[in-house]
């Protein structure tokens, strides 16, 4: 019996949720061998490597010749901004935080979008909005102070910081890739290209490929694979078979909670409570803004 394409969606989905839930661990352990500018130049280059083989295997190949000037220079800032600033400043993050608060707070980039899109998208906040992005914000400061609302102290304020920057420079890429019309995998790929060499800048400057192990290498292909390049695929693929969009967009909030398993079993972290209430609060503004969006 032939599987339906609702079927293949939610399998599609699901596994791609499922990788993503590795992600947290996955950078936590390769930097444990490997420092953040080694990690991110090699998954990367594996990033550009999948991508370029599935644009073969799409038959796809020939778009790269259609690429004009105007093209290569949106591609320049796309891949400045992902994934050169955003990897580099959320791995420095991983540097600084337990991997399931620097997880966590990276949540926040659906409430950053909103707040970014006023200026740049010529968007109107509503009051409501601002209530669900307090919501949102009430979570992060729960997780940033790990519950001490009182004293309010920041273990690793440096650390908070750098997750939720991130998050900026995630929500100014999605807003600037919404503009973009080229093939998916194409402006990604080419986007990747320039990133890796604006990384391998870096890491010639501030790092070099002294100390790489085997363990490292692994992790970051790792990474390169399951975080960069086939997952935003499966899941742009499980995207368009679907009849129910939003069914499968919303899969995604299973993601930081399955993390949470992960991190756990793989490296031994304790779950504070205090990162369950504060994720559960940012997804609740975030699900908040949704629904106010829907019914505009």
């Amino acid at each position: 019996m032939a599987m339906s394409k609702s079927t293949k969606s939610y399998i599609l989905a699901l596994t791609t949720v499922l990788l993503w839930s590795t992600i947290a661990s996955a950078f936590k352990i390769t930097l444990k061998y490997i420092d953040y500018f080694q990690l991110l130049f090699f998954a990367s280059v594996v990033s550009c490597f999948i991508l370029f083989t599935i644009l073969v295997l799409q038959g796809k190949l020939s778009l790269l010749k259609m690429l004009n000037v105007r093209d290569l220079m949106h591609s320049a800032i796309m891949g400045l901004l992902n994934p050169f600033l955003y990897y580099l400043v959320l791995l420095k993050a991983y540097t600084l935080l337990k991997a399931q608060e620097a997880g966590t707070l990276n949540y926040i980039w659906p409430i950053i979008l909103v707040l970014l899109s006023v200026p740049m998208l010529k968007q109107r906040i509503r009051w409501i909005s601002i209530i669900a992005i307090l919501i949102s914000f009430s979570g992060i400061i729960i997780i940033s102070t790990e519950g001490r609302l009182t004293t309010l102290e920041f273990k690793q304020p440096l650390g908070v910081i750098l997750a939720i920057g991130s998050s900026i420079f995630w929500a100014l890429f999605w807003i600037l890739n919404i503009k973009d019309q080229r093939d998916e995998v194409v402006k990604l790929l080419v986007n990747f290209l320039f990133g890796s060499a604006y990384v391998l800048l870096a890491l010639l400057y501030f790092s070099g490929f002294g100390g790489l192990n085997l363990n490292g290498m692994l992790g970051a292909i790792y990474i390169g694979t399951f975080e960069m390049g086939l997952t935003y695929v499966l899941w742009l693929k499980a995207l368009k078979l679907t009849p129910n969009t939003a069914a499968i967009s919303n899969l995604v909030y299973l993601s930081p909670f399955i993390s949470l398993v992960v991190i756990r079993s793989l490296i031994g972290e304790k779950i504070l409570i205090s990162t369950i209430v504060g994720l559960l609060l940012i997804i609740l503004g975030i699900i908040f803004q949704q629904l106010i969006r829907k019914t505009l």
